[in-house]
């Protein structure tokens, strides 16, 4: 079984991370990740048909022992990124972060430990799982023009950090960083390597403290949320010369996001929002103002009281303090679709399937299907938007957009489409054995 063309033509630029022989590895365990039913190594070399071609081992050690990085193939997957990035003068690359749980069972994997698991966990109830945290910096794209965006964002992963708890870290002689220190690294990575363009990264309240707030690097802006009784601070006064003392950090005390909503504090706005999808009602209101673990950066700080779709009052902030309010919300509505590119590499990519145990086995194998479910949009993205064929069903015959899913069969379904009329299959009743078959793969897909 191989890839379509197209497909394969898209992974050459990520040869030069690696060796030959080690690349023509990743196109095999590549081709097996597309049409394995499970995402294991063995899984995937059965599904490529790659069984006696090399030793299994081989494959095993792509991942174990090979020598390449794995953030160096993040960064060649954003230089197949940047072709659809918006070049605009004063624009932004758009990064979503977020962390995610991959379950895993066993004691003697690397790794792993007890993290909160926000699928099963409620507000009133904390629940964990035992498994392995990933905190995730992924691009976040709009494929302008194409008939299959519909005015959505996908959230593409790039670079990947494995979180250990203080337990796992002691175990394993690890230096201990917490998730929000793991995502500043990843942001100074792919900042340094891109000094030339600015960045802006969206993220919920975990990655909005002063341990990343403080430590951004120079060229990335910071949208997330802010506590409802935040202190907020104005610019400090102008120094007057021959004052003694050392000079004010900051300035008047301002409201706190709570009071800001209330009435006689500051006036609030009654608009519209179209975002998640959907329009709702609510009251808002926004100020410059500085927080009090960064006194030297002003912020654009929003507040906002839903009248309708059930949500709480929350508060926001940017680091682009000269943004208006709804252009800060509509940065921070970006942020699901990180939430969307999780779901879709665990539900049909096994994100959480494979079954390495060693150091180098886990932190490059899981990463690679979010890696491969940014290839896959990439892909669609170029070429496969003009072989998909909306599923026949008159009770949906309305359907707005591609899923993850539809991309996944088009590249699967064109894939062995190639690969059997690359069998010059004629003669009389060839198209409807063709029309049987990629009916029989489509569905199975």
């Amino acid at each position: 079984m191989t890839l379509v063309p197209s497909f394969v033509d898209l992974l050459q630029p990520l040869a030069p991370v690696m060796t030959a022989p080690t690349f023509d590895n990743l196109i095999t365990i590549l081709t097996g990740w597309v049409f394995a039913p499970r995402r294991t190594v063995t899984g995937m070399i059965v599904a490529a048909e790659a069984v006696g071609r090399k030793h299994h081992g081989t494959f095993h050690r792509l991942f174990a022992q090979a020598s390449w990085s794995l953030d160096a193939l993040g960064l060649a997957v954003f230089a197949l990124i940047e072709p659809f990035l918006d070049d605009g003068p004063g624009s932004a690359v758009m990064l979503g972060i977020d962390d995610t749980l991959a379950r895993k069972r066993g004691l003697k994997m690397f790794g792993v430990g007890m993290h909160h698991d926000p699928i099963l966990s409620t507000r009133k109830t904390a629940v964990t799982n035992w498994g392995h945290s990933w905190v995730v910096l992924a691009v976040i794209v709009n494929f302008r023009g194409l008939p299959f965006c519909d005015k959505r964002y996908f959230a593409l992963p790039i670079l990947f950090r494995l979180y250990l708890n203080k337990k796992a870290a002691a175990k394993h002689r690890r230096v201990y960083r917490t998730r929000p220190q793991l995502a500043v690294q990843m942001l100074h990575v792919l900042c340094s390597a891109r000094k030339n363009r600015r960045f802006h990264a969206v993220a919920d309240s975990a990655y909005g403290g002063q341990s990343v707030l403080n430590e951004l690097p120079a060229n990335c802006d910071l949208t997330s949320r802010l506590l409802l009784d935040a202190r907020l601070y104005d610019a400090p006064p102008t120094r007057r010369p021959g004052v003694p003392g050392r000079p004010r950090k900051r300035g008047k005390r301002l409201p706190t996001p709570r009071q800001m909503l209330r009435p006689r504090k500051q006036r609030a706005r009654r608009i519209e929002l179209d975002i998640y999808g959907r329009t709702d009602r609510v009251r808002l209101t926004d100020t410059e103002a500085r927080v009090y673990a960064a006194p030297d950066r002003p912020l654009r700080v929003v507040a906002v009281e839903p009248l309708t779709g059930g949500r709480t009052t929350q508060a926001f902030y940017s680091t682009c303090h000269a943004a208006a309010a709804e252009q800060v919300l509509t940065w921070y509505a970006m942020r699901w679709s990180v939430e969307v590119a999780f779901r879709d590499a665990k539900q049909h990519l096994g994100f959480e399937q494979p079954q390495g145990w060693s150091r180098k086995a886990v932190e490059r194998t899981a990463p690679m299907a979010m890696l491969l479910s940014s290839l896959v949009l990439l892909w669609f993205a170029q070429v496969g938007h003009r072989l998909y064929q909306p599923p026949r069903r008159p009770w949906y015959a309305h359907k707005p957009h591609a899923s993850f899913a539809d991309m996944l069969v088009t590249l699967r379904t064109h894939s062995v489409r190639e690969e059997v009329l690359s069998t010059g299959l004629s003669g009389r009743g060839s198209r409807k054995v063709l029309k049987t078959l990629f009916h029989v793969v489509q569905q199975a897909a």
